[in-house]
């Protein structure tokens, strides 16, 4: 009786513990379909109406230029020679996400930079500006007011300015005026990329698509793809594709990983790291140079001589710590925090230490320095 009673609390502390640590996410919260991705435009226009904080023309002549053409395709012609000082214009590069099937007349957002020398956006339009992509065909055209989200205040030589006055965005500023051909479900496959390469993911996905009756074969081509047959009517992918991102995928035990940012000094690590018994010994070495100069005149003002200037240079080197101190064995992420933490170094002296870990084989992870 006794033995049946251990076997199953047994068994139930393993459920438990399964329950604790596995996890279910949506397919389409791990992939997206291949194909299916938003196209970068770009494009290069003037912003008129600023007050005064424009470009200076004499310095960006470009600006000058493009107002020249600009008048000239609006019927308006300048004299040759004409030094224009203009200070309410500024030349700007624009750039939007054109997503994917975006149909005319449909509106996207666009992003103004400025590419001049000017002072501030703020209160100015772009004028009518022609999006192109990579193939330099026209997709959109962009135009409207500029909201720029920064401040600025100038008098009597001091200024003080928040955030960024050289950029601003317009919302819904660009009108679509060409459509990109998609080949979405062209030979009856769909192809989903999952956001990280996983052969133990790509192959749980695609026994989820198939464990689920009339969903199609779908086959894990690699870490990255899983392919999924489906019938040539887009309809059919259509509702296939919604029924199958909607699958809960059970997630499997991720890698161990610390990444460490080199010039943040940012250090951070998933849960699965864990850390082996070491000793660590950390010290500081520290040069400190100091100059002064030092004027040395001569005592008899009549005797010709001359004041000089001599450098004086001061050295001094230090070094501190070197102690060593025992780390212990830590099987969780909340252990492997507290006995890093107990070494008291800083984020920089801890990516040396990490990196030591690694190669002493103390640090149970891969180190990914960004």
């Amino acid at each position: 009786m006794m033995k049946s009673v251990k076997t199953v609390l047994l068994g139930l502390s393993l459920l438990l513990g399964l329950s604790l640590t596995a996890h279910a996410d949506r397919i389409r919260d791990l992939t997206t379909v291949q194909g299916v991705r938003n196209n970068q435009l770009i494009g290069y226009g003037l912003v008129v109406g600023l007050d005064g904080t424009g470009d200076q023309t004499t310095q960006t002549p470009f600006t000058t230029q493009t107002v020249n053409n600009m008048l000239s395709q609006l019927g308006i012609t300048v004299p040759q020679g004409t030094n224009m000082q203009l200070k309410n214009v500024a030349a700007v590069m624009v750039t939007a996400q054109l997503p994917a099937f975006a149909r005319q007349g449909q509106t996207i957002d666009v992003v103004v930079s400025s590419l001049g020398n000017a002072k501030s956006l703020r209160g100015g339009t772009l004028v009518m500006t022609p999006m192109k992509g990579v193939d330099n065909q026209v997709y959109a055209l962009a135009q409207g007011n500029i909201l720029v989200g920064g401040a600025g205040a100038s008098a009597g030589g001091s200024s003080v300015q928040v955030n960024q006055l050289n950029g601003g965005r317009i919302t819904g500023g660009a009108t679509v005026e060409r459509e990109l051909q998609s080949n979405f479900g062209s030979q009856n496959t769909l192809n989903l990329q999952l956001n990280n390469e996983d052969f133990s993911m790509a192959q749980r996905i695609a026994d989820a698509i198939n464990g689920r009756g009339g969903y199609g074969a779908a086959t894990a081509l690699d870490a990255r793809t899983v392919q999924v047959r489906v019938s040539p009517d887009n309809s059919s992918q259509v509702r296939l594709l919604a029924d199958i991102q909607n699958i809960d995928v059970s997630i499997p035990i991720e890698d161990a990983k610390v990444v460490i940012n080199s010039r943040t000094g940012s250090v951070v690590m998933n849960r699965e790291v864990t850390l082996s018994t070491c000793a660590v010994a950390q010290g500081n070495l520290s040069v400190t140079v100091n100059q002064s100069q030092n004027v040395s005149q001569p005592n008899t003002p009549f005797g010709g001589g001359q004041t000089v200037v001599t450098p004086q240079t001061q050295i001094d080197l230090r070094q501190s710590g070197g102690a060593l101190q025992r780390v212990n064995a830590s099987a969780n992420l909340n252990n492997v925090v507290r006995a890093l933490n107990a070494l008291g170094a800083s984020p920089i002296e801890l990516m040396s230490i990490l990196q030591s870990m690694q190669s002493a084989g103390c640090l149970r992870a891969k180190l990914e320095i960004i």
